[in-house]
């Protein structure tokens, strides 16, 4: 296995299983966690509600027992995109490509327990895809704007980390173009970052450090501001179980949902240059916290709460990166493999062999522009 294949498992399983354990405990808090399981969550849980079908009719979905949620259902849909473009991404793309899979491709979603498009698992920051670009005909690179701000766009944007392998620049720039069909603001800007930072840790020896440090290089406004406050206040702690309301009560300035989660007010996810999307900075901080350890560092975010599988999912994958396919412990893989019907390994597979081609082409684009500007010199 080339390191390359290594890290893209692990960047790709390791958001799979992030998102199958933190699906459990979204939206609860981490008292409500304890209360509601005994103590902390330590591997994959049933749903927090026992009567998931009818608890929160309008997500009556079967989160936890080791389901996926749309977070990787959009995630491999973005492969299959790579796979069928074997090229960079642009907002084009997105809507001639990602949108096509999201309403036609049936697939197995666990959560529902049956066979639908992805389209039916959305929730509606993410059907805003399909209203913008299949039934509006927006400009797909204008698409996103006006849409609530929240981390839909940010959640399914490992692969472009992954592309762009050790290049954390190019993956955010990446990022942003594909991510302006689907999302502005801060919504936006998270999703170039949490790409950068996932480009990162697919870097040959790299840390955590190494990722934060990254991810403050690119990221602007709110979102740089929210990154630096939550990892100020990680690296003062070296357990997750201690950290959780510090880490909290560091995003809380910086985050317009409010700490009563499942009542935001009327500020919450509008656009502004001050604010951030919570799950990023603190899967950044849950990292520093657990070391670059995945399992510590998806548990940390598993217990966190609030939106718990995209947080889960986001670190899973950076922790996963910097540790490849080892990192993610193979008993969680394999049931959440199994409890979603869904092979989480060949994604990885198909991205890292596009990956190695996107490169050779940015390389034989580089060498004519060097000629090109050779001749100008």
């Amino acid at each position: 296995m080339t390191v390359l294949l290594d890290k893209s498992t692990g960047a790709l399983v390791g958001a799979a299983v992030g998102d199958a354990l933190g699906g459990a405990t979204e939206t609860a808090l981490p008292e409500e966690i304890r209360a509601r399981y005994g103590g902390w969550v330590d591997g994959i849980a049933p749903p927090f509600h026992a009567d998931w079908a009818t608890a929160r009719p309008l997500a009556p979905y079967h989160k936890g027992d080791g389901h996926i949620t749309d977070d990787t259902l959009v995630t491999h849909a973005l492969v299959r995109v790579y796979a069928a473009k074997r090229d960079h991404l642009d907002a084009f793309d997105v809507a001639d490509l990602l949108v096509a899979d999201l309403t036609e491709r049936v697939v197995f979603i666990p959560d529902m327990e049956r066979e639908a498009v992805a389209f039916h698992r959305l929730a509606a920051a993410e059907r805003w895809l399909v209203t913008r670009l299949r039934h509006a005909h927006a400009d797909p690179r204008e698409a996103g704007v006006g849409n609530v701000v929240n981390c839909g766009a940010a959640m399914y944007m490992a692969p472009v980390g992954v592309v762009n392998a050790g290049d954390p620049a190019s993956a955010y720039a990446e990022a942003i173009e594909v991510a302006g069909a689907h999302q502005h603001s801060f919504g936006r800007e998270a999703a170039g970052v949490f790409a950068a930072a996932v480009a990162a840790a697919m870097t040959a020896g790299a840390t955590v450090d190494d990722v934060v440090s990254a991810a403050l290089e690119v990221a602007h406004d709110g979102t740089r501001a929210a990154i630096a406050a939550v990892s100020k206040e990680a690296r003062e702690h070296t357990d997750w179980r201690g950290a959780l309301g510090r880490l909290r009560a560091a995003m809380a300035p910086f985050d317009t949902v409010g700490d009563d989660y499942r009542n935001p007010g009327l500020g919450a996810r509008r656009p502004s240059r001050l604010h951030a999307i919570e799950e990023l900075p603190v899967a950044l901080g849950l990292l520093l916290v657990a070391g670059g350890d995945y399992r510590e560092a998806v548990l940390g975010a598993v217990n966190y709460g609030r939106d718990a599988d995209s947080t889960a999912t986001m670190a899973g994958a950076i922790a996963g990166a910097l540790g490849g396919a080892a990192a993610v412990p193979a008993q969680w893989s394999s049931a959440v493999a199994a409890a979603s019907r869904a092979d989480l390994a060949e994604p990885a597979r198909v991205l890292a062999e596009v990956a190695a081609e996107v490169f050779a082409l940015d390389r034989a684009r580089f060498a004519r522009r060097e000629r090109r500007f050779g001749d100008l010199a």
